[in-house]
């Protein structure tokens, strides 16, 4: 898992490119991105194709008509989301420092995983 804790004037995008960078070369099976609306534009696209040549971007649009419909892939991601906010520390942004930040969300997943290897 990667993360990246940055400024709140900074758009999810360019967050986005900067997280990608730090991936650079790690991951060489990586062919496909799934991302949300905010991901959408030119802008991302370019700035994807700078840092990792290779890797396709697949928006998930949400459902705009009223009721809930299941979108494939984009339940992955508010499903993890969701696992880390029940984490106290995570649930509200308490935290003053970045990289505490950082160093809170990396210990509730590694909880997640320690609990997912030791169900029996």
């Amino acid at each position: 898992m990667q993360a990246i804790v940055h400024a709140a004037d900074l758009q999810d995008r360019d967050g986005g490119v900067l997280l990608m960078a730090t991936l650079f070369g790690l991951y060489p099976f990586l062919l496909k991105l799934y991302a949300d609306g905010g991901y959408q534009g030119p802008k991302f696209q370019q700035g994807l194709a700078k840092v990792c040549r290779g890797v396709n971007v697949g928006i998930v649009r949400r459902c705009d008509t009223g009721k809930f419909v299941v979108l494939p892939k984009r339940w992955i991601v508010e499903r993890t989301i969701a696992w880390l906010n029940r984490c106290r520390r995570l649930s509200k942004d308490w935290e003053c420092l970045n990289r505490n930040a950082l160093a809170f969300l990396r210990w509730a997943s590694i909880r997640l995983m320690l609990r997912r290897l030791c169900q029996t």
